[in-house]
């Protein structure tokens, strides 16, 4: 019977998916695991690899070689191998992304077959950056065993569950659709890990035995946060959390959304107009409330018309020049 269905996305990652499935196949449990790739009409070589993998481990291995690209940053492609699981427990996976301990599986089942209460699993990781424009560092500083809804919900957007080290039930989530809105999200875990941590606590394994890998070709680089699409798209999404909650976490996450409106005011699509950005200010002011210089700073800036700021200046300079000169 198997334990564990590692369910794995890949897209253009035939720098990749050697490591990441060598690092899979090199796990020590006492149970069966499969290995269940969807590939999303890679344009490389991922593909070939993956066939490759596939005939000489022809009984670990499934691929799901998909004939098109199934779109919203690999979400569809994600949930098809997660249809084709047949395990216990479901491991997410990225393809670029890579395991460092070979213990990972066994204790993350470990840890809820012990808990049945546990909707699901994680533990921590190192995150890494291949064109170097930041050093590794570790993706959260957490010491609590378990999290919950109220610990993923902050001002601030709070992703601290690399992908590559959850794991949860399969059946639970076969019989939890994810609603309609989060396949208008772009992100895929922010609303699932909202909505695992809703149907249980999230158990937490303070080890790091994955590595979190951020190329240029991958999705985390997809996240723009000078694009309007990108801005509009979170927007959406943490509305649609927030009416899902009910409201519960409201305050939380009006500032949440008021950093995105106040991120549209450099987005390269606003990045020189005056009305629209007059908007996002104004949102920004009323569900953000910031104080003191930020307050200033939006106001001077976004709000009031560029020709008054210069009026103003003129005005300003004129009257001290007047003075200085009635005082000299």
């Amino acid at each position: 019977m198997i334990k564990v269905s590692v369910c794995v996305v890949t897209y253009n990652h035939e720098k990749f998916v050697a490591k990441m499935l060598d690092s899979i196949l090199m796990q020590q449990t006492t149970f069966e695991f499969e290995i269940i790739v969807g590939d999303d009409c890679s344009k490389d070589n991922t593909a070939g690899i993956l066939k490759e993998y596939q005939q000489k481990y022809p009984e670990k291995i499934k691929l799901l070689l998909h004939p098109q690209n199934m779109g919203l940053n690999g979400k569809y492609n994600a949930l098809s191998t997660f249809a084709a699981a047949q395990g216990e427990y479901i491991a997410q996976f990225d393809g670029d992304d890579y395991l460092t301990s070979p213990h990972k599986l066994q204790k993350q089942v470990e840890m809820l077959d012990a808990n049945p209460q546990y909707s699901a699993s994680f533990h921590n990781a190192q995150a890494i950056y291949d064109d170097n424009s930041a050093p590794p560092h570790l993706v959260n500083w957490l010491t609590k065993p378990y999290i919950t809804v109220d610990d993923l919900i902050g001002e601030d957007e709070l992703c601290f569950i690399a992908t590559s080290s959850l794991m949860f039930r399969r059946q639970d989530f076969a019989d939890n659709p994810e609603p309609e809105w989060t396949n208008l999200s772009t992100s895929g875990d922010i609303p699932r890990n909202l909505l695992l941590a809703s149907r249980g606590p999230i158990g937490y394994i303070d080890e790091v035995m994955s590595v979190y890998r951020k190329n240029r070709g991958g999705a985390s680089f997809a996240d723009n946060h000078y694009s309007a699409d990108f801005l509009f798209n979170r927007i959406q999404m943490y509305a649609n959390i927030n009416k899902h909650f009910g409201y519960k976490y409201d305050d939380r996450l009006r500032k949440n959304i008021a950093t995105y409106y106040y991120k549209l005011l450099f987005s390269k699509q606003y990045g020189s107009t005056y009305w629209p950005r007059l908007k996002f200010a104004l949102k920004y002011l009323r569900m953000g409330q910031p104080v003191g210089e930020r307050r200033k700073e939006v106001i001077r800036d976004f709000i009031i018309p560029g020709f008054l700021m210069k009026a103003y200046s003129f005005f300003a300079i004129s009257v001290y020049q007047i003075r200085s000169k009635a005082q000299g």
